[in-house]
């Protein structure tokens, strides 16, 4: 388990460079409130300075990967607290771990539920996942990302249409808009996401966290930039020793011994 305490997670590392954690307000169905989300920034921030950590999972239960915000709350909070306060801001600092972060998502990803998802770099879906933003329903509108998230995952349409109606979409609708990687059908998401990340927890942590950088860059630049930001820190791992050990392994033809230098 991990060093640090947390009230409402539990953490832990399932394979060699890689954390697990683990949402756990089961009562409540992992509604994010504010004391929740603090402790998942602490304990990304944990495994994003823990050099033993390559590779993240964050999952919920298999009823709820987390429903929605905490509502209770939220309910008599006045816009003069909410503003003053810039209530959520602190959400996405999830999306600034430079390690990469997979969701492992069963059940319910309902409103701030589905932004924490659509924050992570990939997601995985058990059959019976449920995404949806049903803010409307309760007078108001996504707050935590997710009209925006939605509009560069899904497009236009479908990000309307989910954010206008609240109506949930299911795993396989999911995968077809391309709103996840797809769904796993045979086993436990939760042991699909490790696997995943023990894969990308054996390569070169430097270049990881550089195809990361990219990926992401991609949703903020131009074209031309982007091709030009991707050039450069392409032509940057070049001043590193997992370059130089990845690419004699190839023409040797052995496994690399990445040191991530």
């Amino acid at each position: 388990m991990s060093s640090t305490p947390y009230e409402f997670l539990l953490t832990s590392k399932p394979a060699p460079g890689v954390a697990l954690v683990t949402l756990n307000r089961p009562k409540a169905l992992n509604a994010l409130s504010s004391p929740l989300f603090i402790e998942i920034n602490a304990a990304m921030n944990e495994f994003d300075n823990d050099d033993d950590v390559k590779a993240i999972v964050l999952t919920g239960s298999e009823k709820a990967f987390a429903a929605g915000a905490d509502i209770k709350e939220m309910r008599d909070k006045t816009y003069a607290d909410v503003y003053k306060n810039n209530f959520l801001e602190n959400w996405g600092l999830l999306t600034k771990v430079r390690k990469p972060v997979i969701a492992a998502v069963s059940g319910y990803a309902l409103g701030g539920g589905c932004e924490l998802a659509l924050m992570c770099d990939i997601i995985l879906a058990s059959p019976t996942a449920k995404f949806g933003q049903p803010e409307i329903n309760i007078g108001v509108i996504p707050g935590g990302g997710g009209s925006q998230r939605l509009a560069q995952v899904v497009g236009k349409s479908r990000a309307m249409e989910m954010v206008l109606t609240g109506r949930m979409v299911s795993a396989e609708e999911a995968e077809r808009w391309g709103m996840i990687s797809r769904v796993v059908t045979e086993g436990s998401v939760v042991n699909e996401a490790v696997k995943m990340a023990s894969v990308i927890a054996s390569k070169g942590a430097l270049s990881v966290q550089a195809g990361k950088e990219v990926v992401n860059a991609a949703y903020e630049l131009t074209l031309n930039e982007g091709l030009r930001f991707e050039r450069r820190i392409f032509h940057g791992l070049f001043a590193t020793k997992d370059q130089k050990e990845g690419m004699t392994a190839f023409a040797e033809k052995r496994p690399p011994n990445f040191t991530h230098e």
